[in-house]
């Protein structure tokens, strides 16, 4: 895996009590469409979705919405995407998700946002696929999460062989560059085999 052609970015579907987050998820959703990266998101026009999503749209990026049908209403489906997937269920949305994208993105959120990143960290810790993952600490918000991978770690919970690379950024702007530099490092031999692995998921 050499380039990231899509991103995958978990998010709120509320916009957060921080003005940063909303303004960090419209910052990033301008990034992403100057630079010709798509977006691979869960579907919604609201909070962090929604910001970010339309914004991506009004900078004329490509986005995929992936939304499950009984929350089309509570998350206020967004029409305007260039593809829009209505699955069954959570499990065959987070599935087609990770199929879409090169890259996986937690801005801040909530239940849903924190067990997708996890989800994608127990996949790679597991040998499932090799694509980078990264946290967007905007204002420090998973500053709980990463104390708590390191207080699994001490106690050998995480241990050696079972550790994850588990990329953290600060600002917006070091998101791209930092899944890139990632994508480069993973072989084209390492991400065959992760393939076949994801097949057998």
């Amino acid at each position: 895996m050499s380039k990231i052609n899509t991103v995958c970015v978990y998010c709120g579907s509320g916009p957060g009590t921080n003005p940063a987050f909303v303004a960090a998820a419209r910052k990033l959703g301008r990034i992403l469409a100057e630079n010709r990266v798509g977006l691979v998101y869960g579907g919604g026009s609201v909070g962090l979705m929604g910001a970010l999503a339309t914004t991506v749209l009004d900078h004329g990026g490509t986005v995929t919405g992936v939304i499950p049908e009984f929350l089309t209403g509570r998350e206020q489906m967004l029409n305007r995407v260039q593809e829009l997937v209505v699955t069954r269920d959570m499990h065959e949305r987070k599935r087609i998700m990770f199929e879409r994208a090169d890259a996986f993105v937690a801005l801040p959120g909530g239940i849903g946002t924190l067990e997708e990143v996890v989800e994608q960290m127990t996949w790679a810790q597991l040998g499932r696929h090799k694509k980078p993952i990264l946290i967007a600490n905007i204002d420090g918000f998973w500053d709980p999460l990463c104390a708590l991978l390191e207080h699994m770690t001490s106690l050998e919970f995480i241990r050696s062989g079972l550790s994850i690379n588990l990329l953290t950024v600060d600002r917006v702007e070091s998101i791209l560059p930092k899944l890139k530099h990632a994508a480069v490092a993973v072989s084209d031999a390492e991400e065959a085999m992760a393939r076949a692995a994801a097949d057998r998921m």
